[in-house]
């Protein structure tokens, strides 16, 4: 099986690229995230890669990091998901964007990408949900609370603190956020911050 390609960018478009490796020319298929990504044409690019073998087809997908290949492989294990609608998805939410609707059992967003419906959707959080570690639901939904570095790290260690007490994911960014908007939070601790969410 091949798991990366290392060459030169001979073509890109937002769905596919052709790597020059060694001489040979390989067409992979990637998804938008892994598009925003890519060097300039005729430049070295280095892509993983998920090698698909069936009995009429051999395809390449690629991707620029191991999030969007991890999470690629995760959604082709659901039911009724096959690599292109995996691809689908990760053009049309980024990776954090698709953890946080399968965390928070957001079926609305997910049947909004192209390919997916309310029942595929549902599938999703179903058979995913318990397969996202807390550290990356974590990461998921607390991502881009705040534009500030610090406030964002305090943030997040305060809602991973809410999370091992037993408070879901979603009601603890929310208890946390609350508290972060409230005047005076720039200056709270991390201990203040947990005390408060905890208060109401």
């Amino acid at each position: 099986m091949i798991t990366f390609l290392n060459g030169r960018l001979v073509e890109k478009a937002p769905t596919r690229v052709v790597l020059d490796v060694g001489g040979v020319g390989y067409e992979v298929f990637i998804p938008l995230s892994s598009y925003d990504r890519l060097p300039a044409a005729d430049s070295p690019c280095r892509l993983l890669v998920y090698d698909c073998v069936r009995e009429d087809d051999h395809l390449l997908f690629g991707f620029m990091t191991e999030g969007e290949r991890n999470l690629f492989l995760l959604l082709t294990s659901v039911t009724g998901i096959g690599p292109k609608i995996a691809m689908s998805a990760l053009s049309g939410l980024t990776v954090r964007e698709l953890k946080a609707a399968i965390v928070e059992s957001d079926v609305k967003r997910l049947s909004s990408i192209s390919g997916i419906g309310r029942k595929t959707a549902e599938r999703m959080v179903v058979e995913l949900r318990d397969r996202i570690s807390k550290g990356e639901a974590l990461e998921a939904t607390a991502g881009g609370t705040t534009p500030d570095t610090q406030e964002d790290a305090r943030a997040r260690d305060a809602i991973l603190a809410l999370c091992a007490l037993g408070f879901a994911a979603p009601q603890a960014r929310e208890k946390v956020l609350a508290v972060m908007r409230r005047p005076g939070a720039a200056s709270l601790s991390v201990e203040a911050i947990i005390k408060q969410s905890l208060a109401g």
